[in-house]
């Protein structure tokens, strides 16, 4: 696990200084060693956390066979069986990295090598004699890559502070970015708050053709794509879970995970148990004086049972405010979710124990009916319970009429398209239904946060609604909220991250199974729980969901009272993004309305991040 950067120009030499700076903006995401490599237009930069072969696996990694160069982001899971086919061909390897086999396979497959890739990666190859660089992303997008491109300057890294940090990249704000945020609490890809700055799309490949000066991209995987699996759910769930969780364990360090009370977590680390007789260390955490949010005693007890190293962490409510702003910059996507700092602490724990490598659980809810309102979803849009969706609302959302909800989405929606998804919570409507109220005209024009929005064309792909419920939940909420963070805050105190139940198999597996038979009207998780029930005990197979869920409306008025002025004269008025009257309300204003609280957090954490990043 590792941060990659690199600067090529089109005329001149590359400057060596902002390669140093490259180099220093992502000391976090690589502590152990660190390279650059200069060859008159293109400078290369790598630093490294060491995770499999420690002594040998330093980057850039090099085939003289074919003229090529790698430095890479990530692990590669079946790394194993590839190393062994090529030696059995009599290829010799210089080191014992899982990364090196990406070389032979871009030797013999071209850029389709990464169709044989399992695992998390963002990686370039520099091809001397084609004369390009090639760059590739993970399919599920665990490991990011953001890039820069002019007339004259190509520039990338890992993090977009570090590709800021470079000096080579201007800082214009996006606007249509920053009302997709409002939109959905985080930036969509490829789009980041910068113009011209771009994410490398998840399950992407990309080409920078040196000696035409162009760019160009491809998708080479899509989770929909696969064909429907005509066989028993709960033994092909089974099975790819274990497949996918045995597959994470190769490590040469130690290697823990964070566990709450809850199935997702726990379900890890019953397989971990099961397939691996290391000793594993599992952090949970909990909250000061919110014993309702607290699952501490849960995982304790599971830990027991497993012969697990048990840690226990406490948020209190003054560390998390006086820290929100660190974490909200080290999250260096722009991301409202107040739970980052559950995930920044439990890192930092594991850095000060000596725990390298964190298994993690997003990704089941996402792809297993795991939160009410996705599966709620999926029953309005077909028109087959607008009741139902009414009484969900009333219980989940009881400060704010269901009625005037649903006939507000109505309005919003109205001319644009039928299908409503993440229209559908409060915050969303909200934003959308008082947008002439709450942002500047100016900023209405600029962001066209009105009009269609490019993941609302909803119904697109032609799939049945349950199909494009899943896809809008994982490829957007689950990829940009849950993964992007994870990552960042876990690199930012120099841990791998590793989610097994994103593993791209066990997306297929999910996917293949409901295009077969749709599962929609199961109870929550069910096939999960079906699949596993002989591996957890009945009170965490049936315990209620909390998760990593914090005290959210005593944090955000906490955060209001700290850090509202910072409203009051920021960016968001010096950009004509929100008007100073909005910004005095977002900031002073006793706000009983949990969704009018969630609009000024996401605010004031836009602002800090502005003022951070900026």
């Amino acid at each position: 696990m590792c941060g990659i950067a690199g600067i090529v120009t089109r005329d001149v030499p590359v400057d060596q200084s902002a390669l140093e700076r490259l180099k220093s903006a992502l000391l976090h995401r690589g502590p152990d060693d660190q390279s650059i490599l200069v060859e008159k237009n293109v400078g290369l930069v790598h630093t490294r956390l060491s995770i499999i072969d420690i002594a040998g696996g330093a980057q850039p990694l090099h085939m003289p066979a074919n003229n090529t160069s790698l430095i890479a982001n990530g692990e590669i899971y079946n790394y194993p069986d590839i190393r062994s086919d090529f030696e059995s061909q009599g290829f010799g390897f210089s080191s014992k990295s899982d990364c090196e086999v990406i070389l032979p396979l871009y030797k013999n497959h071209g850029e389709a090598c990464v169709k044989h890739l399992r695992g998390m990666f963002a990686f370039c190859i520099y091809d001397r004699d084609e004369n390009k660089l090639f760059f590739a992303r993970d399919r599920m997008g665990e490991k990011p890559l953001y890039y820069y491109m002019n007339d004259s300057v190509f520039v990338f890294a890992s993090e977009l502070r570090a590709l800021l940090a470079s000096g080579m990249v201007p800082k214009q704000l996006n606007h249509h970015a920053i009302g997709r945020y409002y939109r959905y609490q985080y930036v969509p890809e490829p789009e980041t708050p910068f113009e011209d700055v771009f994410k490398l799309e998840s399950a992407s490949t990309m080409t920078l053709d040196l000696k035409h000066w162009t760019l160009q991209s491809r998708k080479y995987w899509n989770a929909f794509d696969v064909e429907p699996i005509e066989k028993n759910p709960t033994e092909a769930i089974r099975y790819a879970l274990e497949d996918a969780v045995s597959s994470a364990l190769i490590s040469d360090v130690p290697i823990g995970l964070s566990l709450s009370g809850g199935i997702d977590s726990s379900l890890i680390a019953s397989l971990m148990r099961k397939y691996t007789d290391r000793p594993i260390d599992a952090i949970s955490i909990g909250y000061a004086n919110a014993d309702e949010f607290d699952e501490r005693s849960q995982a304790k007890t599971l830990a027991s049972q497993l012969g697990l190293d048990f840690h226990d962490i406490e948020i209190n409510d003054k560390e998390m405010i006086d820290r929100f702003p660190e974490m909200v910059t080290k999250r260096d996507d722009l991301i409202g979710d107040i739970s980052g700092f559950n995930y920044f602490k439990i890192m930092e724990h594991a850095r000060e124990q000596g725990i390298p490598v964190m298994l993690q659980g997003h990704g089941v809810d996402e792809l297993c009916w795991g939160y009410p309102w996705v599966k709620d979803s999926v029953s309005y849009n077909e028109g087959a319970n607008r009741v139902k969706l009414e009484e969900y609302i009333k219980a989940k959302f009881p400060w704010v009429r269901a009625r005037t909800i649903l006939r507000d989405i109505s309005r919003t929606m109205s001319g644009e398209t039928p299908f409503q998804f993440y229209e559908l919570q409060p915050y969303t409507s909200w934003v959308l239904n008082h947008a002439t109220s709450f942002f500047t005209p100016e900023f209405l024009r600029s962001s066209g946060i009105l009009s269609s929005d490019t993941i609302a064309e909803y119904g697109k792909l032609n799939m049945r609604v349950d199909l494009e419920v899943t896809r809008l939940i994982t490829d957007f909420y689950l990829r940009e909220n849950g993964i992007a963070q994870g990552d960042r805050l876990s690199m930012a105190s120099s841990i791998e991250m590793r989610l097994p139940f994103v593993d791209y198999k066990f997306v297929e597996t999910v996917i293949g199974l409901r295009k077969a038979n749709r599962d929609d009207h199961l109870p929550l998780k069910q096939l999960l729980k079906d699949s596993i029930g002989d591996l957890l005990p009945d009170e965490v197979l049936n315990r209620p969901k909390r998760g990593f869920s914090p005290p959210t409306s005593r944090w955000q008025q906490d955060l209001r009272e700290t850090y509202g002025a910072l409203l009051l004269d920021g960016y968001l008025v010096d950009n004509n993004i929100l008007s100073g009257k909005t910004c005095k309300n977002m900031a002073t204003v006793e706000m009983r309305d949990p969704v009018l609280s969630t609009i000024s957090r996401l605010t004031l954490t836009l602002e800090m991040w502005l003022r951070n990043i900026l």
